[in-house]
């Protein structure tokens, strides 16, 4: 029992319990529990590292009571830590709260209480409350999942159940549709549509909801010929059947010129021999047709067409002309205007002086032109460099774009390689953990006991069609010894079809069959168990040796023998004790003597 103090001031006698008398005095804020118990009356330690918030209240099975709650998420206390003020936190939610600082206790302000420090949370004020952790342990629970019949008390339920139930609701991973916890591998295996399939004629993968496309483009689809009603042709061989397939249809050579019929390759010849008259009427009219187009185009439409190309012609050189005269009329005015002023200074109008001066301003022009042109000489030839160099650089971008698209290329084909290696591992490993789940259910005595659940959904998938019959995982009568399984029709086979459970007995093939003594000749008894253990409902019988069903198998498994009548659906629809939780109980015994 723990015992605390809720306000410094005051002084807390402790009642007598498994320990002494003790009087404890708490000052200067100070709060230290002190436990009565015996080492063996505290619950085991914890890990407080945890920011997991408390339990849910409808797993409680009695009437809640608010001591119970946590402050703060309101839910039950998990691993309850007390603060100063008095008020219970569960673990995680108080370092939750107290992570970004020190907090208000929220309760109380709300009960009108609050009081420095006492009422403020930090990281370590608070110490773990064990009393009321054992008390909050004790409390019944049960589980709130559907169908789920589990009972115990809340430290079960976080040691035992919580979070491991098998009725829990899960997101599917492919679909992310919510489904039971048990029902995960039905739900993977027969109705995710997200699913993958291998193909049965081309065995490559895909997902179920393209079935239909994989089916338009697989190329071992198998396909029948319209012809000859040949089956099973792969797509792949289609064409090239239908080029020989003398039954397949193909339109006439003469369709062309008008012939619409569709004949058989085998009669291709009587076809052409029967119509060739209309054949060649189709082809007369048909070169008749030509002739009178040839005809239109001659000879007035070919002297149409050189005159309008002479017109062009004459239009071209007249735009030709007055482009040439556009182009000379400031040529010609600056060759005048440059002539009248070299010429002017020549005339004989001023003194020697004056000519000599202009004579050399000309000079200085003129040089001055030839540098500009100099300059801009050079210019050119750096702007030559610089597109040279900018092409060349265009070219080796060019010839790495096309190396890196190579790779590019190289790099999707190793992926496509790398995704198919990983589809077949996938495969792989499906198929070695359904072999890991047949070897852990198989048993290895001659007595198997088959729990078949989720009866009712079964039988209406056997009433309906769509999975009449089940078997069993394989079991042996010893480690070396015959391979059995059982077989059940839930809506009855044969004779007892919609009015029986028919359940049969199947030998299978085994890797020490050629070891073994054949025909199996061992007394097998099959059995309904009554859950409540009063009335089995039980059918034995001794092979018959001369049945194909109890020789050495060449196949994976024998043809089942059994008893086609084996239970009455009206006493299993009735009130009964076979079914329980939607679960029946099926046994086999195979007697091992002179085994």
């Amino acid at each position: 029992m723990l015992i605390f103090n809720l306000r410094p001031q005051d002084q807390i006698l402790f009642p007598e319990g498994d320990g002494e008398n003790q009087t404890t005095i708490l000052t200067q804020r100070v709060f230290k529990p002190v436990t009565m118990a015996t080492q063996q009356d505290i619950s085991p330690p914890v890990s407080l590292d945890s920011l997991q918030s408390g339990f849910a209240t409808n797993v409680l099975a009695n009437k809640l009571e608010v001591k119970h709650l946590c402050n703060m998420c309101g839910l039950i206390l998990r691993r309850p830590l007390q603060a100063p003020c008095g008020h219970r936190y569960c673990s995680g939610c108080l370092k939750r709260m107290v992570s970004s600082g020190p907090q208000k206790c929220d309760a109380c302000i709300k009960e009108e209480i609050f009081e420095e420090p006492i009422s403020i949370l930090t990281k370590d004020c608070a110490f773990p409350d064990n009393a009321a952790r054992r008390e909050v342990e004790a409390l019944p629970a049960v589980c709130r999942n559907e169908g789920c019949m589990w009972k115990g008390t809340i430290k079960d339920y976080e040691t035992n159940h919580e979070g491991k139930c098998e009725f829990r609701m899960i997101p599917c991973p492919a679909c992310c549709e919510t489904i039971r916890f048990n029902e995960r591998e039905h739900h993977s295996e027969r109705e995710c549509p997200e699913r993958t399939l291998n193909c049965k004629y081309c065995k490559e993968l895909f997902y179920f909801k393209n079935i239909k496309a994989h089916d338009e483009i697989c190329h071992k689809f198998p396909m029948t010929c319209e012809g000859c009603a040949k089956k099973k042709i792969p797509r792949e061989k289609y064409v090239d059947h239908i080029k020989l397939c003398s039954k397949c249809k193909a339109p006439c050579r003469f369709h062309v010129v008008g012939c619409n019929a569709s004949v058989e390759n085998e009669k291709v010849p009587e076809h052409e021999r029967m119509c060739a008259y209309e054949h060649l009427n189709m082809l007369l009219h048909y070169i008749m047709s030509i002739k009178m187009n040839l005809e239109d185009l001659q000879p007035q439409s070919l002297e149409n067409t050189s005159l309008k190309i002479h017109r062009l012609h004459e239009s071209v050189t007249e735009l030709e002309l007055k482009l040439g005269q556009l182009n000379l009329a400031p040529v010609q005015g600056a060759a005048a205007a440059t002539s009248s002023r070299t010429l002017t200074p020549l005339l004989p109008v001023g003194p020697l002086e004056q000519q000599s001066s202009m004579l050399g301003e000309l000079q200085r022009k003129t040089q001055e032109l030839e540098l500009k042109i100099g300059t801009l000489e050079n210019i050119i030839c750096v702007l030559n460099r610089e597109v040279e160099r900018s092409s060349t650089s265009l070219e080796a971008n060019n010839r790495q774009h096309r190396l890196d698209q190579e790779k590019i290329e190289m790099l999707s084909n190793k992926v496509h390689q790398l995704e198919r290696a990983m589809a077949l591992k996938d495969l792989s490993i499906a198929e070695t953990e359904g072999r890991l789940r047949e070897l852990s259910a198989a048993t290895y005595d001659g007595v198997f006991i088959w729990r078949i659940s989720d009866f009712s959904k079964k039988r209406q998938d056997a009433i309906a069609g769509r999975a009449p019959a089940m078997f069993s995982p394989a079991f042996y009568t010893s480690k070396y010894g015959y391979k059995m399984c059982m077989r059940i029709y839930l809506n009855g086979d044969g004779t007892g079809r919609g009015s029986h459970l028919s359940l049969f007995f199947v030998v299978m093939r085994g890797q020490s069959d050629a070891l073994l003594k054949w025909p199996f000749n061992q007394k097998v008894t099959l059995m309904l168990l009554d859950q409540n253990n009063r009335e089995h409902i039980i059918d034995a019988f001794r092979p018959d040796v001369t049945s194909s069903s109890f020789q050495r198998p060449v196949s994976e498994m024998n043809i089942a023998s059994g008893c086609p009548l084996f239970c009455p659906l009206l006493r299993l629809d009735a009130k009964n004790s076979y079914i329980r939780d939607d679960t029946i109980f099926i046994k086999a015994i195979v007697d091992l003597t002179s085994l």
